[in-house]
């Protein structure tokens, strides 16, 4: 007999490299969304082409919510939380170390794992739909999600590991003016925030408990779900997830079952412009130019993503390309991008030239910007990136993961049910104008903070 881990395994490997779930750039993208009892949101797109189903579960932990001091913590708590699974013993379920946890998702030709970005900590399960699989997956997912062990050894091991990643880093030119850059743009906002040895030390498992204590709990949950199960199945499956863990006990006048987290203060607009030149033997300069941007949810994030595609998004097609590269040969690769999120993410503009080519570069660069805030796109190239997004746009959702981000997203950011279906439209009717608007609105490009490291130099406000 063919055991499940084989089917799984099988299966799987077909899923990697088939497009399961291709969708037109104008289909219909059914979300089905409800609250359960206990407060987790739901968030679901039934996909039964194949029998296998995707979860993402959200929680409002990602390093926004660090301790000044102990930066890292999120990110730490995130991947401590698969090195193994505490005893049941009222269940008659023993302790799992991190390799018996690890061979027991092997055994189902599942996975499931946890990881913090800045705003929220995650938790992806994915899993073949056949019903014995799928509940024994489910059981041992909320296991994990529930009781995680923290094992103290394994997090001095961890430590270590990811100090020596930390040392090498501070190695390379790009971090250090990554780092600058992002300090200077955040100041004391934790998007600035940068993990160190030193905060490293400050973190202990106890701290990951009550983090996780916390903010894992069922009623702060956004749960996403693409795959083959009907939205009966989906409930009863996000139950059996969350079923473990405990909400605290909210006051009976409370309107959410959850006591609200602290209050993060905003990213602080910069009042003025400013400078580092920063030295460091390296045989390119590194050149970040920017700001804070905006929130993912801002009603301009249509005009600013096209806008920027024509700006610094497109590759070779922009208009920083076509003046630092093809016109003049300054460097080989220049770029922009906007990284909204719960709070206004920077807007970067980035290359890496010889350094002493770098003031004519950086000077470029900024005459770009200020006439695209100014004057904003031509109609030719408004219409070169429209065609270009749109056309592109099935490529965002041709697969369950894809379609999956996409959906977590929409749960995160609290966007329209329909946001999928009237993406296209939305670009299309993007006028000239409205990019124009959008960017004055967003981008002063007389007070962004300038970081250029590499060549001869010295620190200058």
């Amino acid at each position: 007999m063919i055991s499940l881990k084989k089917i799984a395994n099988h299966v799987l490997a077909t899923v990697v490299t088939s497009l399961v779930c291709l969708h037109s750039a104008v289909a219909a993208i059914a979300i089905e969304h409800w609250t359960q009892p206990g407060g987790a949101q739901v968030f679901l797109v039934q996909s039964h082409a194949i029998p296998m189903v995707d979860v993402q579960i959200d929680f409002d932990a990602g390093s926004r919510r660090d301790p000044a001091d102990q930066a890292g913590l999120a990110q730490a708590t995130a991947s401590m939380s698969g090195m193994g699974v505490l005893a049941n013993s009222a269940r008659g379920e023993p302790a799992l170390d991190e390799n018996a946890l690890g061979e027991a998702w092997a055994d189902l030709g599942a996975s499931f794992g946890g990881h913090a970005s800045s705003d929220r900590m995650s938790f992806a399960l994915r899993s073949l739909t056949y019903p014995d699989l799928l509940a024994k997956a489910v059981q041992l997912a909320a296991r994990q999600l529930a009781a995680p062990a923290f094992p103290a050894d394994i997090w001095q091991r961890e430590r270590e590991t990811m100090s020596a990643a930390i040392k090498e880093a501070n190695t390379r030119p790009a971090t250090l003016a990554q780092r600058a850059f992002d300090q200077a743009v955040y100041g004391a906002h934790p998007y600035g925030f940068e993990t160190t040895e030193d905060s490293l030390k400050r973190i202990e498992v106890t701290h990951m408990a009550e983090l996780y204590r916390q903010s894992v709990q069922p009623c702060r949950a956004k749960v996403s779900l693409v795959g083959a199960l009907t939205r009966a199945q989906a409930d009863a499956l996000v139950t059996q997830l969350l079923a473990r863990l405990v909400s605290p006990q909210a006051s009976p006048a409370a309107a959410s079952p959850c006591p609200a987290l602290h209050a993060v203060a905003e990213v602080a607009p910069l009042s003025q412009a400013s400078e580092q030149r920063i030295a460091f033997d390296s045989a390119q300069a590194h050149v970040l130019l920017g700001q804070p941007g905006y929130k993912r949810n801002d009603p301009d994030f249509f005009a600013l993503l096209v806008g920027n595609y024509i700006l610094g998004g497109g590759g070779f097609v922009s208009r920083l390309t076509t003046e630092v590269r093809e016109k003049r040969g300054l460097s080989y690769s220049v770029y922009s991008y906007f990284a909204p999120g719960l709070h206004a993410g920077a807007f970067t503009i980035g290359l890496q030239t010889r350094p002493d080519q770098a003031d004519q570069a950086l000077q470029v660069a900024r005459d770009v910007v200020t006439r695209f805030v100014a004057d904003g796109p031509t109609e030719a190239e408004l219409q070169a990136a429209k065609d270009n997004l749109i056309g592109g746009f099935a490529l965002r959702l041709d697969s369950n993961r894809k379609l999956l981000d996409n959906v977590a997203n929409i749960a995160w950011n609290n966007l329209p049910l329909d946001y999928l279906d009237n993406w296209a439209q939305r670009v299309q009717k993007l006028t000239v104008a409205d990019i124009r608007s959008a960017f004055q609105r967003k981008l002063q490009p007389d007070r962004m903070v300038t970081v250029v490291l590499g060549g001869p130099g010295a620190n200058a406000q």
